[in-house]
């Protein structure tokens, strides 16, 4: 596994190299460190492709948990939700409360958000666009990094994923709007 893309949305390599640039190596280690413990994120079940051992996007999490862990990043930072309920109508009450609702980032140091990505679409496009930005707001971090699979490594991962290449070209023809931060989409294969 390496790096293989480097794509930069609202400016978010710059700014990165920037304000950041010792994070920066940290995250390109932990890349790194991942990459040579492939044989541990590889999957342990018996589903194969065509005969290969498929890799595991909860073993590969894992891993990036504790080489983050190691460099002294927080991981798990929570954001309570306290929804609305003023705009129900007609005397609308829901019969099940959203208590203890949530929003996380997986790693912060100094300000720098990071997100790794071997999960569902959806999320990619939602973590820059919305999750990372509600952050900022709370004062939690400045800019992001979103770590992902290019379509080779989630052509071998044992789950559907998103990759690299769709996400940069959803980003592109969204174009960034003036709530959006700095982030910076790193590919891995």
């Amino acid at each position: 596994m390496r790096l293989v893309g480097v794509y930069s949305f609202n400016g978010g390599q710059a700014a990165i190299r920037q304000r950041y640039p010792a994070l920066l190596a940290e995250v390109e280690e932990i890349i790194s460190a991942v990459a040579s413990s492939e044989h541990r994120t590889k999957s342990s079940s018996e589903r194969t492709m065509l005969g290969r051992q498929l890799y595991s996007p909860r073993a590969l999490n894992a891993a990036f948990k504790a080489q983050f862990l190691q460099k002294g990043w927080q991981t798990s930072v929570r954001i309570a939700c306290e929804y609305p309920t003023e705009y129900y109508v007609n005397g609308y009450t829901p019969t099940h409360s959203a208590q203890g609702a949530f929003r996380e980032l997986d790693f912060v140091k100094e300000k720098l958000g990071v997100e790794v990505q071997f999960g569902k679409y959806a999320f990619m496009v939602y973590n820059v666009c919305a999750k990372m930005t509600i952050f900022a707001n709370h004062k939690i971090i400045d800019v992001g990094i979103e770590i992902v699979p290019a379509k080779e490594f989630a052509d071998q991962m044992s789950t559907g994923v998103s990759y690299f290449e769709q996400f940069v070209w959803d980003l592109q023809q969204r174009g960034v709007s003036n709530i959006d931060i700095p982030v910076l989409i790193l590919g891995i294969a």
